[in-house]
């Protein structure tokens, strides 16, 4: 597998925290009332770790499982969770991608916050399938699909804007059409004293797109249905085993 973050991990877990601040709530939101014996609940794509703690919070008791296959996200992933008694003893760390991972029969629920776009629709299938074959009947997927849905041209955008001591740190965004459903981002991480750039770093990856409309189908053929959660701007949706009789 690809490592999209290679280049990349240093700059993120400091780039995404203001995006948790908004999101951090819609998340505990969408696990409220799980039980933890409903069984492990899965971090897919657990990046730093950021939302690990707050999974522990909505479900405490649970056995989380965070699947990281970026060897660089997993170093920001292990600074977080080794002095963190709590998530050191509740958190096993897979380092795999999520469609290669050894999962218990019973989940209790998956977490696939800024993932989706990395499964091709064969992809999605199989996570789906997954999803209908191992969710405890109260079980469910977590999820935000995040715009555009449409395969357009995004033009150059800065995303972040971090200062730390001397430096400030930069990340910009911009994206090509690259075939059916399927955008090319290109992100620019920089590191500057001033006007005069300390390092750059590019990074290109494809990203699969997917509707509201595509997202209710693709599940409900897997027995699954999927619906949105919190403010609509965020884009979230619990995904859950359809109700039968």
């Amino acid at each position: 597998m690809a490592d999209h973050y290679e280049a990349s991990a240093e700059f993120i877990d400091m780039m995404i925290a203001p995006w948790w601040e908004q999101a951090g709530g819609v998340l505990t939101g969408a696990l409220a009332g799980l039980d933890p014996a409903a069984g492990p609940i899965v971090d897919a794509g657990a990046g730093s770790g950021r939302g690990l703690a707050l999974i522990d919070r909505a479900v405490p008791g649970a056995d989380l499982l965070a699947v990281e296959p970026s060897p660089g996200m997993r170093a920001a992933l292990f600074a977080r969770l080794l002095p963190d008694e709590r998530l050191r003893s509740r958190v096993t760390v897979l380092p795999c991608g999520l469609l290669d991972a050894r999962l218990p029969d019973r989940l209790g629920a998956v977490v696939a916050l800024n993932v989706i776009g990395h499964f091709p629709p064969a992809d999605r299938q199989r996570l789906w399938e997954t999803a209908a074959r191992r969710l405890s009947p109260q079980g469910r997927v977590v999820l935000n699909l995040s715009p555009p849905h449409e395969p357009v041209r995004i033009p150059p955008a800065r995303m972040a804007d971090v200062r730390l001591g001397w430096h400030a740190y930069e990340g910009w965004a911009e994206a090509e059409p690259s075939g059916e459903g399927r955008l090319t981002w290109r992100m620019t991480y920089r590191v500057l004293d001033g006007a005069r750039t300390v390092s750059e770093a590019v990074v290109e990856y494809d990203w699969w797109l997917l509707t509201e409309d595509g997202l209710r189908a693709e599940t409900a053929a897997h027995g699954l249905a999927a619906e949105p959660h919190g403010p609509r701007e965020t884009g979230c949706y619990i995904v859950r085993p359809a109700a039968t009789g």
